[in-house]
């Protein structure tokens, strides 16, 4: 590509509303333009990059036995309406109307319209199993959009969905997705974690997160590391599902409980201040309402669950807890009805109320620990399990994992890292063939209800994600399967001498001729800013063709984020990019 025939246009000043390294450098760089809240149009220079990504996850897809087919963006309501999803998915579901009035929605998403096909095109077990996928647009209404395409609202993504017989088989290929998503992150250069997650909104039995690495990601990463800081094991999770492993046996009582003067301490960061004590040897105290069936009818019941005070209590290991998958969090009043304080000074101790009490594993084999006196402006120092209040009702695991507890698979200790969620695999189950009465039949002519999986990719996600994770002062660093061009061939003086026009022109036709995705800077600009928008758009190798180069027989390579430059004859040059000298 001739740039002097591309339209490439660049800025120097960072925009002030791009609030992460991914959107400024995307905008910086000319790839992306804000039509409106999170809706964006790509350049040319940002549709290759965003080609380059959709040629790696199509060519594994289907080098996976993957079967492409594209579904509308536009679904009718009474799809969605049958799996209960029409009201349940939310204000990010946006609904448009017609001219006959009928409602539809953008696509967020498309199990119904894949279950909706395979009920209508599947009929026998000899057609399973099989897996569909698209590359598609989608839209989500966010509330806030932000952080460009990272959280847009409209956006590329890769579905796919799975149909099978039995449950050996839905595992078989969900092994075979998680290989194939792990090969399309090798190839596009990235670094990446798959983790095990929560299967959320989506449903199903298993699933798996894939995460690129970066300091900026939105996920916390738990992670199995040695005594050195390296990967201990494969085993990796999101700080949500990581299991924090029960500690060791309680130790004996050593202190005599005693009420303590914390008159303005509320937060056990100030108590342990105030007392002297390590931030391990307080008890935090948050107390939900919890809602169960009694004899057939919901009942709410007041519940006090217990984390150490440097903890961070784990709202999605609490809900999947027998009757508190709709908990919410007690109102002033209850907690006074209860435990006859108000908050900042609550604890399991004599409350006014009989109450249940959940702790932790950690909380349930602390000695001598401080947790809130039910009574506003005192705390409870030296208290034990057994001697100054009953054994908890519940011990569970119910906090987030912190770097240093134990390994879950007993190999090594955890690690935290960020990441930037850019893949999900699901193993669905039966959630929407039930719904939607898709069956096939099987080989003695019954009719059964087929497995699903569920499996996809933010494609323009990834790009963004890409920059997050490799970057610097100049610009993007793209890895060389993303990158616009593999290489730029910069002209210094074009015009000034043919000679130096003829010499780029000529290396550019025989990199392009080799396969290499060349692109040739002629648009005559001075070197600085010729060298600036090279480094910004992030080509992974620099050549510059000029006068004094050939006067010496060289040209100038330099490979980006490198720090010097190299001088390099024609045969040395086409040996970097293994092409052998005619």
């Amino acid at each position: 590509m001739r740039l002097s025939q591309f339209h490439l246009r660049t800025s120097k000043e960072t925009p002030a509303d791009a609030e992460i390294v991914s959107h400024q450098l995307m905008l910086k760089a000319g790839m992306l333009r804000k039509l409106a809240a999170g809706l964006y149009t790509w350049s040319p220079l940002g549709l290759r990059v965003l080609r380059k990504v959709e040629h790696v996850v199509r060519d594994e897809m289907n080098r996976s036995g993957a079967i492409e087919l594209l579904m509308p963006t536009i679904q009718p309501r009474e799809l969605w309406e049958e799996t209960g999803r029409w009201e349940k998915f939310g204000p990010q579901l946006l609904k448009i109307r017609d001219r006959k009035e009928a409602q539809y929605c953008y696509a967020p998403t498309a199990e119904e319209v894949i279950t909706d096909f395979a009920r209508n095109e599947l009929a026998s077990y000899k057609q399973l199993p099989v897996n569909f996928y698209q590359i598609q647009t989608k839209f989500r209404d966010e509330i806030r959009p932000r952080f460009g395409v990272m959280r847009a609202r409209e956006f590329v993504m890769k579905d796919a969905y799975s149909f099978h017989l039995d449950e050996a088989s839905l595992q078989a290929e969900y092994r075979n997705m998680y290989d194939t998503y792990a090969r399309i992150f090798t190839r596009l250069g990235l670094k990446f974690r798959a983790v095990f997650a929560d299967t959320g909104a989506i449903g199903g039995s298993a699933s798996h997160e894939f995460h690129v690495l970066a300091d900026s990601g939105e996920d916390a990463i738990a992670y199995a590391m040695d005594a050195s800081g390296s990967d201990a094991s494969d085993y990796a999770a999101n700080v949500e599902l990581a299991e924090a492993l029960a500690p060791g046996a309680r130790p004996a009582a050593a202190e005599a409980m005693r009420k303590v003067d914390t008159p303005t301490q509320k937060t056990c960061e100030d108590v342990a201040a105030l007392l002297g004590l390590p931030l391990q040897r307080t008890v935090k105290s948050v107390a939900l309402m919890s809602r169960e069936a009694v004899e057939g009818k919901p009942v709410e019941r007041f519940v006090l669950a217990l984390v150490r005070g440097d903890h961070l209590i784990n709202e999605i290991k609490l809900a999947k807890l027998p009757g508190l998958a709709e908990y919410r969090l007690a109102t002033e009043a209850e907690i006074l009805e209860h435990l006859g304080s108000e908050p900042g000074f609550l604890g399991p101790v004599a409350p006014r109320k009989a109450i249940h009490v959940i702790a932790d594993r950690s909380v349930a084999a602390m000695a001598d620990f401080v947790v809130g006196a039910n009574e506003a402006g005192y705390h409870l120092a030296g208290v034990n399990w057994g001697r100054d209040l009953p054994e908890p009702a519940r011990v569970a695991d119910i906090r987030n994992v912190v770097e240093g507890d134990l390994s879950p698979d007993g190999r090594g200790t955890l690690g935290i890292a960020r990441g930037i969620e850019v893949g999900h695999v699901f193993a669905l189950g039966r959630k929407y063939s039930e719904a939607m009465g898709c069956t096939v039949l099987d080989a003695g002519g019954k009719a059964v209800m087929p497995l699903m999986g569920c499996y996809g990719i933010g494609v323009s996600r990834i790009v963004a994600a890409a920059i997050e994770q490799n970057h610097d002062d100049a610009g993007i660093l793209w890895p060389e399967a993303m990158a616009p061009w593999q290489v730029a061939v910069c002209v210094i003086n074009p015009k000034s001498d043919p000679a130096v026009s003829d010499a780029a022109d000529a290396l550019y036709r025989e990199l392009s001729a080799a396969g290499i995705d060349t692109a040739l800077d002629d648009r005559g600009l001075r070197a600085g800013a010729m060298f600036a928008d090279i480094e910004l758009i992030g080509i992974p190798h620099r050549i510059v063709v000029s006068e004094r180069g050939l006067a010496a027989g060289t040209f100038e390579y330099r490979a980006r984020g490198a720090a010097d430059s190299e001088q390099l004859d024609r045969g040395a040059l086409l040996a970097r990019f293994g092409i052998a000298q005619a």
